[in-house]
């Protein structure tokens, strides 16, 4: 008797019953139907909808495998569960986790605008080298690149200042985001990020000026509590054949009951970028390098030098470095603070669309780079939850930011060097709240503010360097030369407060509407003995009120029918009016009478789940005017003759941005997902877009061909494969915009259009162990030689890349 009392005691220490409730990570909301399994057992049970399952029997050694076709699956020991589970929302399907549009957590089938979720996992298995690279492959984005060390992404044919950037809640567009081609977005590091989303149409209500074509809002590390001290680490390493790369990660998780946090560090090494061999496009010549500049800081070379490989992109490589840090401290019961440190960096970065240009038989620039490209980002956000009165739910966000950029250019045959230097300090608030109304909560009123002040100073310099042989021994210092911005400081500061409100009518029909009022003032002063054009003070004020209507329609709970109503605006900031600046033979000048440019949008969605399959379908048409769109034309201001940097530009030569009138931008997307059979999946997409202008009848800008892509893999526990096969049709000459120079129509065979291209890639991991991650990628198997629409530089051909990871 003794015998069996004490080993029912025994067995009652490691043996017990245990309730398990299972949430979702970003909406702390219940999840219903979550497939939960006991790996030794095979015992099998489903939460019920609360949440909750009940399992007997377990011990601390018991293991558990919990499945949900919206979330990403999960393994954990009965140990490890601190409270409740939480599991990380997929992006596939309506019942995936929106952040960005409301700036707070939603149901993606609450949401009537198209949004595009890439989660941690899917980022992982990418593998980008640049963030540049990972919304490439979103579909429904091109991206132009200029350069290896850039890359702008190009939305429903906008780009530049008209797509916003948002990092953490923080506002990446500053004074100085220029019409054209950016290349801000590589200055935040892949490896730090948990999420990438990217809003389609205009989310100006929320999100202010600049959110036209929509708005890519980059999630870094979302950092979490834990009952015991938790250290998670991991080592990533890659390398690839195309540009000899090797880039080499850091990341440290660190959590216990009153504090967490995150460490990344990122450093990446480029070399020169090769080209695809396969010249299908029967161009035998287009984009090869025969001759490239040696020219350093160091070194001086009065000619080119002759390229061994023309298909080697001699001027395209660099280096970058990335530093991450978050900490979170509860200051409250309710009231998390977040402290935020961001910094990236990089070497000088050529601009390889400026070093090839020819003039006299040779290259025209000896020397033509953009300096180190550096962003540093603190930030404090406090994260309300069920707290008092205005602040129910909800953040408030104060960040600075520092910007550094620099051009710096010489020609062959002079000794005259010219230095531009910009800095800009941004100085931001964001208040963004929702209250839950209604008898359930299922009504939402959001509500918030923003101020935001752009400091912009721009310096400039001329050397003449002192040569010894191939050696430069220094240079004499010739500052008169004029600044890129106002040479007297310039400011661009903006207050904005809105509101919004979710109603849920009934299971079937859900009202969204909200509306955001703006006002800018920018001041801009130059200097007459360094200016060409201006010697006197700029004040411009500006206003913009916008609004939305969406009503989503659904008549089952796997389907979706969307409309969206909207308008935007972009008020004209430091770049748009106060830049002086030369390219391809025209001098772009300031125009102190520019207005803000609006847009208005009306959208259409359809998502589908076909009945007893796993196959979703996802249509969007969309139909856009643009009133008073900015865009260069010949500008008289200042006089018919400007003298600027030892050149005279005359009449037709000299341009201003200005407001042109009306332009139309219409288009549609098309994706498909289907699970053919367990585990074995297909996705596809293809986007169409065409802009025009009322003003001359011309063609729009930045208006990509028609492009997308179909893949088909197999994705195991252990282990995913895939093919990815991405094309674009060609863009003719007649759909060129052949007034402002955008497009880059010179980078094109003959200046015929950009030729259509297929490639083929495969992609490939393989998880050893928990610990172990590898992966083997092909991309462009063929080789194939081509370049994305408006980019100077030639796509990589071939490459071949292996990487690591070790989590620990």
């Amino acid at each position: 008797m003794f015998r069996l009392f004490f080993f029912l005691c025994c067995f009652s220490l490691i043996s017990y019953s245990q309730q398990i409730s299972v949430l979702d990570a970003y909406t702390q909301e219940e999840i219903e139907g979550v497939e939960v399994q006991e790996v030794f057992s095979r015992k099998k049970k489903w939460t019920n909808t609360l949440g909750l399952v009940f399992f007997k029997d377990l011990n601390k050694k018991s293991v558990l495998i919990l499945k949900h076709q919206n979330y990403n699956d999960l393994q954990i020991k009965i140990k490890n569960i601190e409270g409740s589970i939480y599991l990380e929302p997929n992006s596939e399907g309506l019942e995936s986790v929106v952040l960005s549009i409301s700036r707070t957590a939603e149901k993606k089938h609450k949401i009537p605008e198209r949004i595009e979720i890439v989660t941690q996992k899917e980022i992982d298995y990418i593998s980008p080298q640049t963030s540049a690279d990972l919304l490439a492959n979103i579909s429904g984005i091109r991206v132009q690149k200029s350069q290896l060390g850039g890359g702008s992404p190009v939305i429903r044919g906008m780009e530049s200042n008209r797509v916003l950037l948002v990092v953490d809640g923080v506002r990446m567009n500053n004074a100085i985001y220029r019409n054209g081609h950016l290349q801000n977005s590589i200055t935040v590091s892949p490896f730090a990020l948990e999420r990438t989303e990217v809003v389609f149409g205009p989310a100006s209500v929320t999100y202010g000026s600049d959110a036209l074509g929509g708005v890519v809002h980059y999630y870094t590390k979302n950092l979490k509590y834990s009952k015991n001290k938790k250290i998670n680490s991991k080592l990533f390493y890659r390398h690839s054949t195309v540009n000899n790369e090797h880039s080499t990660n850091f990341s440290s998780e660190v959590s216990n009951q009153k504090w967490a946090s995150f460490t990344n560090v990122s450093y990446s090494d480029f070399g020169d970028l090769k080209m695809g061999k396969n010249r299908t496009h029967g161009y035998k010549e287009w984009g090869k390098i025969y001759q490239y500049s040696q020219n350093t800081k160091e070194k001086y070379y009065p000619y080119s030098t002759l390229n061994t490989n023309p298909n080697i992109q001699r001027n395209t490589g660099y280096h970058q470095l990335d530093v991450l840090q978050k900490i979170m401290l509860p200051i409250h019961q309710n009231v998390n603070l977040v402290i935020n440190g961001q910094f990236s960096t990089t070497n000088d970065v050529p601009n390889f669309g400026k070093m090839n240009l020819i003039k006299d038989g040779d290259l025209r620039f000896s020397e033509w780079y953009y300096g180190p490209q550096q962003r540093l980002l603190i930030s404090a956000q406090a994260k309300f939850r069920d707290y008092k009165s205005i602040l129910k739910n909800g953040t408030l966000t104060l960040a600075y930011q520092n910007i550094l950029e620099s051009r710096v250019q010489r020609n062959f045959g002079s000794l005259d060097r010219n230095s531009r230097f910009e800095e800009v300090d941004v100085y931001s608030l964001n208040g963004d709240f929702f209250i839950p109304l209604g008898s359930k909560k299922q009504n939402k009123l959001f509500y918030g503010l923003e101020l935001v002040h752009n400091n912009v100073n721009s310096v400039a310099k001329g050397e003449i360097l002192l040569i010894s042989g191939n050696k430069v021994e220094g240079a004499e210092i010739n500052t008169n030369i004029s600044t890129r911005y106002p040479d007297r400081g310039s400011s661009y500061s903006s207050a904005a407060i809105y509101t919004s409100f979710k109603q849920e009518l009934s299971k079937k029909h859900i009202l969204n509407l909200g509306v955001r009022l703006t006002s800018t003032l920018l001041q801009a002063q130059w200097d007459k003995s360094l200016s060409p054009v201006l010697n006197q003070k700029l004040v411009l004020n500006n206003s913009a009120f916008t609004g939305s209507l969406g009503y989503i329609f659904k008549p089952y709970p796997t389907d979706k029918i969307s409309i969206v109503f909207s308008k935007g605006f972009r008020t004209p900031n430091v770049d748009d009016i106060g830049k002086i600046r030369e390219k391809s033979g025209k001098l772009t000048v300031p125009n102190t009478r520019l207005q803000p440019e609006h847009l208005y949008s009306a959208e259409i969605g359809i998502t589908k789940k076909l009945p007893r399959s796993k196959m979703y379908l996802e249509s969007n048409i969309y139909y856009t005017l643009l009133n008073h769109y900015i865009g260069r034309k010949p500008s008289s201001e200042f006089g018919s003759a400007i003298r600027y940097d030892g050149h005279v530009f005359e009449d037709q030569d000299i341009l201003a941005n200005t407001n042109l009138g009306k332009a139309i931008i219409y288009g549609a997307t098309f994706n498909a997902k289907w699970e053919c059979v367990k585990d074995v999946k297909t996705y596809g997409g293809v986007t169409y877009t065409k802009g025009n202008s009322y003003h001359n009848q011309e063609p729009l800008s930045s208006i990509p061909p028609l492009f997308g892509n179909v893949s088909l893999g197999i994705y195991k526990r252990w282990f995913d494969v895939s093919f990815d096969y991405r094309f674009s049709l060609e863009k003719t000459l007649e759909s060129y915009n052949l007034t402002e120079g955008i497009d880059n129509l010179q980078e094109t065979p003959n200046e015929e259009g950009t030729p259509n291209w297929a490639i083929l890639n495969f992609n490939s991991n393989f998880r050893y162990n928990k610990n172990v991650r590898l992966q083997f990628q092909i991309q462009n198997i063929l080789d194939i030689h081509y370049k994305e629409f408006a980019s100077a530089i030639s796509a990589p051909g071939r490459n071949l890349s292996a990487a690591i990871a070790y989590s620990f």
